[in-house]
């Protein structure tokens, strides 16, 4: 689970900093002259990546190893035993390797949305489908898609990746600035992107990110109170976050309702435009009342554009709990058994698949 996001202090939904599959459309056929620009950034920093890894276990009999370092791997190689083991997760989900980087971050990606609806921008790459974000390695080529796409008039959002997984395309590494998170997050990491080389609707974004976040929640719950039991300190401080988080999805999900009604009323764009930016300022002011954000933060956090590709983050990637938790108690609380009914859900039409996640209108 990555660090909040900049400018962001209360725990949006964490998973908004990744970008995914993105080695996958190396394979599409190159007569996509518009794509190769993109396509030779991503071929080249992926390849640095990948011809830059070690495995794990070479990496820890280094003699030169820093104790943290060691610290974290060993965790990331006892969690992916665990995910395998106990969660029933694809043994090609990755995590067998590291990868030490040049930079503090792993890359950004860019998402946006129209202004006056809850509708997302969307890109469609191969293997991966339609998808509401475009990610790169070099910060510069994000902001110069940004600004593309604010001229265009969308709202948009650059944030900072977290992980990402080729959906077992490749045995992905872990990086190294994912080794200054709390060890909470890097259980979560492993097993979120372990979850998306177990289950993966081709253009269904919200639907996996909330399959992988659900199982990301169950499997730390139950790889600390395996390793440490009922009063772990790290799973204390999950739940800390996770009640915290909850609060906030939920005030998101309000104000994103809220929106929605606002964007299909009759009023004219103009009275939308006005509407939108009250219902934002009220959002905003619900959360300073809320002692969602610290006191020393406030002020940063009222500061921040928020926009709608905010309150759509908190719609792609924490949707159908209730649903999920249903199937899980369903499936006997057997992961094995839940992974193949939530594969059952991709052969539901997508207004089905909406209904699930409490997102039909």
């Amino acid at each position: 689970m990555p660090k909040p996001l900049p400018l962001s202090p209360i725990p949006l939904p964490c998973r908004t900093k990744k970008m995914k599959t993105i080695m996958t459309m190396l394979y599409f056929p190159l007569f996509l002259t518009g794509c190769l620009p993109y396509l030779y950034h991503l071929g080249k920093e992926q390849s640095a990546i990948i011809l830059g890894r070690e495995k794990i276990e070479s990496v820890l009999v280094t003699p030169n190893i820093d104790a943290k370092t060691k610290e974290k791997l060993n965790l990331i190689r006892d969690v992916r035993k665990f995910a395998i083991e106990v969660l029933a997760l694809n043994q090609n989900g990755g995590f067998e390797y590291y990868t030490k980087l040049d930079r503090e971050e792993i890359g950004w990606n860019v998402s946006a949305s129209e202004p006056l609806a809850l509708k997302s921008y969307t890109w469609w790459f191969p293997i991966a489908g339609t998808v509401p974000y475009k990610g790169f390695f070099q910060k510069d080529k994000a902001i110069e898609l940004e600004n593309d796409l604010k001229q265009k008039g969308y709202d948009t959002r650059i944030r900072v990746i977290g992980g990402y997984s080729t959906l077992g395309w490749f045995s992905d590494p872990v990086l190294s600035p994912q080794l200054s998170w709390p060890d909470h997050r890097l259980v979560g990491l492993v097993i979120h992107e372990m979850a998306h080389a177990t289950a993966y609707l081709p253009g269904d974004t919200t639907l996996n990110e909330s399959y992988a976040s659900f199982v990301e929640e169950i499997g730390i719950e139950r790889y600390y109170i395996k390793k440490e039991g009922i009063k772990s300190p790290n799973l204390e401080k999950f739940k800390k976050e996770k009640t915290k988080r909850i609060t906030t999805i939920k005030l998101l999900q309000n104000y994103a309702n809220q929106l929605k009604a606002i964007y299909v009323s009759d009023n004219d764009q103009s009275m939308k435009k006005i509407l939108k930016a009250n219902t934002i300022l009220n959002f905003k002011n619900e959360v300073i009342a809320s002692h969602l954000v610290p006191e020393e933060k406030s002020k940063e956090f009222l500061a921040r554009d928020w926009n709608n590709e905010d309150f759509l983050g908190a719609l792609r990637y924490h949707s159908g709990e209730v649903s999920f938790l249903d199937l899980y108690e369903k499936s006997n609380r057997n992961l094995a058994i839940f992974h193949k009914e939530v594969k059952k859900l991709f052969d539901l039409p997508e207004e089905k698949r909406k209904e699930f996640l409490n997102l039909s209108n």
